[in-house]
């Protein structure tokens, strides 16, 4: 049976949208047919050739998708009609993609397809980062970077969550507005002197960053001593290069954060991690923003909105709208 993708066929190339056979799912694996697929900052990546993951040509990007389960592999508990999201690694950007059993999380009946499309890399992310990473504590100044972002919003939101103090930075009224909106205490533009106004609201004690370059710079020098830095991404296409001396000086703690590597490492972890999320959720606790819902045929323009940096929150493909 055939079934619509929307795939790369060379790194840095346009997508296009083809007509491919369907998959059938393996031993401990599902089919999902996708109602909605996250858009991600790696997914860009990934097209370029230049992320972690490097997918066999000619591939579909979206790596977090949720819809129904259409059939599965030998030893998976799941039953054909459950709704889930999952994280597929790549191939949401079509009618149906396979995912790993072990990272698919039952959906909440509150919960939109859009909203558990893209759920579970943003939250996820910055839920082991905050919690199980560099260990957040109540009262502690948390500096988000790229705050308004994907990951950064849900950063701010779990901040709040788990008592700290949030210092939201992001580019502009408008993003620094969506920050405060989801309950960060501080905005600080990020055209501004970062280190100067960090320092003057009682320094970092954790830098979140996905964003890298001179923000990560600023941020390091505005930390606390024994704070401890989160770097999970360059948006900037700078990758800092970090001086030991400031990490003697201070006693500061780096943690780097590969976040889909856990679907390897420790999915019983990430399977935790997912039920206490989908639990703040229906406890009203976690509130995704979505700011763009595009259909299958605009997924470049979908990629395009995270390369320019022109969304706040998530930007989600409708696949079957």
């Amino acid at each position: 049976m055939k079934m619509r993708s929307m795939r790369v066929h060379e790194l840095g190339g346009e997508l296009r949208l083809e007509d491919v056979p369907r998959p059938t799912p393996g031993p401990g694996q599902v089919l999902i047919k996708v109602a909605a697929c996250g858009v991600n900052f790696a997914d860009t990546l990934m097209i370029k050739g230049t992320y972690q993951e490097k997918p066999v040509l000619p591939f579909a990007p979206g790596m977090e998708i949720a819809g129904v389960v259409a059939a599965v592999g030998g030893g998976v508990p799941l039953a054909a009609g459950t709704r889930v999201a999952a994280l597929c690694g790549h191939g949401g950007f079509a009618d149906y993609a396979l995912a790993p059993a072990a990272v698919c999380a039952e959906v909440p009946e509150a919960m939109s397809d859009e909203e558990a499309a893209g759920f579970l890399v943003t939250y996820g992310t910055s839920h082991l980062s905050l919690g199980y990473r560099a260990g957040l504590r109540p009262g502690e100044n948390l500096l988000v970077l790229g705050a308004a972002g994907g990951v950064g919003l849900t950063a701010v939101e779990m901040g709040k969550l788990m008592g700290a103090t949030v210092i939201a930075s992001a580019r502009g009224v408008e993003k620094l507005a969506v920050a405060k909106a989801m309950g960060a205490d501080h905005l600080v533009d990020a055209d501004d002197d970062i280190r100067a106004a960090v320092k003057a609201l009682g320094g970092a004690d954790v830098v979140y960053d996905p964003v890298g370059g001179v923000q990560f710079d600023a941020a390091l020098r505005a930390t606390n001593q024994g704070a401890r830095l989160l770097p999970l991404g360059f948006a900037s296409g700078d990758v800092p290069q970090i001086p030991a001396n400031i990490l003697l000086v201070k006693n500061l703690t780096i943690h780097g954060v590969n976040w889909g590597a856990y679907r390897h490492l420790d999915p019983v972890l990430m399977a935790d991690s997912f039920a206490q999320l989908f639990r703040w959720f229906e406890e009203g606790r976690l509130k995704p923003h979505i700011s763009n819902i595009l259909p299958l045929a605009d997924a470049a323009e979908a990629l395009d909105l995270l390369r320019t940096r022109r969304a706040t929150g998530k930007v989600v493909i409708r696949i079957d709208g």
